[in-house]
């Protein structure tokens, strides 16, 4: 099963879903409309709304909520992204300009928080308190990711560690939600609740460690921003924490330096130590990892072809090249 079947399967309910982000996107503020519609419908893959979908799925849910809660988890995605992309002064993003290039970053940090707050209000609608317990310590975690993340921005001595850190908090966090809240509609058992969980955080993982290859390995027109990102935001990713641990000394203080000074002065070189030192091949197959531990945490769910859909979302995780 590739994304496209995954996608099939759940066609109707990614219809819903996409009909209530449009819906609860409505704003008497134009600007808040144009420029919420400009991020959400700019070509993502909408992998967070899909894994609500497909927990609350193989566990037989039949109600109305987990459409609402599908567009609250990427109402908060959206909100992330947007305040990110002020953060890092990023102006490529899906292969158009950001929102804050377009608008400003004042208007993209003030949209993103309206994000937050439908969010939040959509969240009372569905009224479960367990949902916003969970969803109330998700932002808090994201929060804490991005000032983690701000920390280590320019400090080449960043360990694996704190960067490991950095993205359970930052990105596997608010997967691991989605797939958590999935089960809690669907009154699963604290067993299948957890489980569900744990797979949703080592997705996260997988697919942020993936995106750190792919910031080092594919094109623009691939990834829908410019090659070497990270490096120009002066971010110490898995890929150059590895090659400056194996690398020569020569290597690794090409490397420090470049995520000290930021920008892509020697990207030519960083990418040459990355090449010798297998830095992309030893970041993938800490994604393997984590998408195979997700795969083991579902394994005790009732087979469906839903399961087998959370499986195949777990492979595409570490396969795509985009």
């Amino acid at each position: 099963m590739d994304l496209e079947a995954i996608n099939h399967l759940i066609a109707d309910d990614l219809s819903a879903v996409n009909r209530t982000i449009h819906a609860r996107l409505e704003s008497n503020v134009s600007l808040i409309k144009q420029l919420a519609f400009y991020i959400v419908n700019g070509g993502g893959k909408r992998m967070r709304p899909m894994l609500v979908l497909l927990s609350a799925r193989a566990l037989d849910y039949d109600g109305p909520h987990h459409i609402n809660l599908s567009t609250i988890i990427e109402f908060i995605h959206t909100a992330t992204l947007l305040h990110d992309d002020v953060v890092d002064a990023s102006e490529l993003r899906r292969g158009q300009e950001t929102a804050n290039a377009v608008w400003g970053n004042e208007a993209s940090v003030l949209v993103g928080d309206f994000l937050y707050s439908r969010a939040f209000e959509m969240m009372v609608e569905v009224g479960n308190p367990r949902i916003m317990e969970i969803m109330a310590q998700t932002t808090n975690t994201i929060a804490e990711g991005e000032v983690l993340q701000l920390l280590n921005t320019n400090d080449a001595a960043t360990t694996e560690e704190r960067y490991l850190e950095v993205i359970q908090r930052k990105t596997a966090k608010l997967f691991e939600a989605a797939a958590q809240i999935g089960a809690v509609i669907s009154t699963a058992t604290r067993a299948q609740e957890q489980a569900l969980a744990r797979y949703g955080m080592h997705i996260g993982a997988a697919f942020q460690l993936i995106d750190d290859i792919l910031d080092y390995s594919a094109s623009s027109e691939q990834i829908g921003k410019n090659i070497g990102d990270d490096l120009a935001e002066g971010k110490p990713t898995l890929p150059l924490i590895h090659a400056m641990r194996i690398g020569t000394q020569s290597q690794a203080n090409t490397i420090r330096q470049a995520i000290e000074t930021g920008g892509r002065k020697n990207i030519a070189a960083v990418m040459a130590a990355i090449e010798s030192t297998d830095a992309l091949s030893y970041t993938a197959r800490a994604a393997e990892k984590e998408a195979q531990s997700a795969a083991e945490s579902i394994a005790s769910l009732p087979a469906s072809t839903y399961k087998d859909a959370l499986f195949a979302l777990a492979e595409f995780s570490v396969k795509r090249n985009y």
